[in-house]
């Protein structure tokens, strides 16, 4: 089984460089190479991977994976799988439990399609139990996730990946909203329920009271977007917008990640340059506050189909594919912004 193996029009933009940064080599994931997971932080000491595809002999499959890593100690542990297996998991920690709230699993016709069934996980007790399902009509994976108090936000995502060359790929402008406290899916404003264009594999982060939407695609590789959208969580009844500043390079397929008030988005594909293998190595940080974008040290590994988490002033790149369609990998670097 292949991944589409489709090139992208979009050309990356130059600009000067600022705080340059360095990147380091982590021990490996253990068991199997993975993409298409997601990654969550638990606490300051580590975090967990979760779902994704793994490779086989054909291509790849679907996994129920669960791993954790320990930062001090630089070593992974084996948690509960998920009950089903998973691929483009919305998944985000609140205090301290990871909550996975649908995703993309095989379905008999060999698509990946959105499910609705939702679950936490509790560390204490290494279990999952269910969650109240995400309405079915916007069940999807690959949403742009974001965490505001008791809330998680997921804006766009995909319903539907044939995984072969020239495969459907369904793009959603759907926003939907989970409440941690009540275990319930909340009913959003009017003016809160669509982005004003569809996304998936975009970058996310909430910074201050505003979820940021990054860059992504629509309906395949090549529809890379460079436009940021963004919404005041506090303020729902005044909608989405997009803001003034543009990635530098557009691109799908990308890692983010928040230090302060800066939204780092890594890797992508969709890159035209020869021998690139259609994956970029581009880092480039969005400043929310002053709506501006510097371009930072490329990716020693360059990658797309991972995730991303921050702490400490580190950003951590677990797993992805070097080339675009399938290709994990098992890396996992770390990323220091300069000073």
């Amino acid at each position: 089984m292949k991944l589409p193996l489709l090139i992208s029009s979009a050309l990356s933009l130059s600009l000067p460089r600022a705080d340059v940064g360095t990147w380091s080599t982590l021990a490996p994931i253990p068991l199997f190479p993975r993409q298409e997971h997601s990654t969550v932080l638990l606490n300051s000491s580590s975090f967990a991977i979760v779902g994704g595809v793994i490779p086989t002999e054909t291509g790849v499959n679907t996994t129920a994976l669960v791993q954790l890593y320990n930062i001090p100690s630089n070593t992974w542990t084996t948690l509960a799988p998920l009950p089903v297996a998973l691929n483009h998991p919305n998944a985000a920690a609140v205090d301290g439990k990871i909550y996975v709230l649908g995703g993309l699993a095989a379905a008999s016709d060999g698509a990946w399609r959105g499910t609705p069934q939702s679950w936490v996980y509790d560390p204490k007790a290494n279990k999952w139990s269910a969650l109240e399902p995400m309405p079915a009509s916007e069940a999807r994976g690959s949403a742009a996730v974001g965490v505001y108090n008791e809330l998680i936000f997921l804006a766009g995502g995909m319903s539907v990946l044939e995984p072969v060359a020239g495969g459907k790929q369904e793009t959603v402008n759907t926003v939907s909203a989970f409440d941690t406290e009540l275990g319930k899916w909340v009913t959003l404003p009017e003016t809160a329920k669509r982005m004003p264009e569809a996304r998936d594999h975009a970058g996310a982060a909430v910074v201050d009271t505003k979820l940021y939407v990054l860059g992504g695609r629509d309906h395949g590789q090549a529809n890379v977007k460079g436009s940021v959208l963004a919404i005041s969580l506090g303020r729902l009844d005044v909608g989405w917008r997009t803001v003034k500043g543009v990635m530098p390079t557009p691109r799908g397929g990308v890692a983010s990640a928040k230090l302060g008030r800066k939204v780092y988005t890594l890797g992508g594909e969709g890159n035209l340059v020869e021998g690139s293998k259609g994956v970029f190595n581009q880092v480039e940080v969005y400043d929310a506050a002053k709506d501006t974008w510097e371009v930072l040290a490329p990716m020693k590994v360059p990658r797309h189909g991972t995730s991303a988490v921050a702490v400490d002033g580190k950003i951590f790149v677990p797993g992805g594919s070097v080339s675009q369609g399938a290709g994990p990998v098992d890396v996992l670097d770390v990323f220091v912004p300069g000073s």
